[in-house]
């Protein structure tokens, strides 16, 4: 028995990949995060950050991505589990919506408290 599956490692990684293109080509707000996280990124090497920003930016990317992620798992849930409109499908739905707003804002804060500086030097 060998430490560790490779094969069922890489049939894990293509799902992996596959639910985050179906995410990318079927949600416009994770196309969203997805460009605004390469704008950071480029930034990210193009001013002289502490290491302390970059790893605290990093996060914040990936906070607000997983964050849609879950939020699109979510959605698709609760429409399989109750299709038609419903009051709280609609309410699972818009706070699901709340929680990637608060981190996008929240990342959004963090971007300018780290930014702002390197653009008036």
């Amino acid at each position: 028995m060998s430490f560790m599956n490779w094969k069922s490692l890489l049939k894990s990684l293509r799902y992996a990949v596959k639910g985050i293109r179906y995410t990318f080509q079927n949600e416009q707000n994770f196309r969203f995060q997805i460009t605004a996280a390469v704008i950071v990124i480029v930034l990210m090497m193009i001013f002289p950050l502490q290491n302390w920003e970059r790893i605290l930016l990093s996060l914040v990317i990936f906070m607000v991505l997983i964050l849609e992620l879950i939020n699109t798992a979510f959605e698709k849930i609760v429409d399989v589990l109750k299709p038609r409109v419903h009051f709280y499908v609609e309410i699972v739905k818009d706070i699901m919506a709340a929680v990637v707003l608060l981190a996008s804002i929240g990342a959004l804060m963090i971007g300018i408290y780290i930014f702002v500086p390197h653009f008036f030097k």
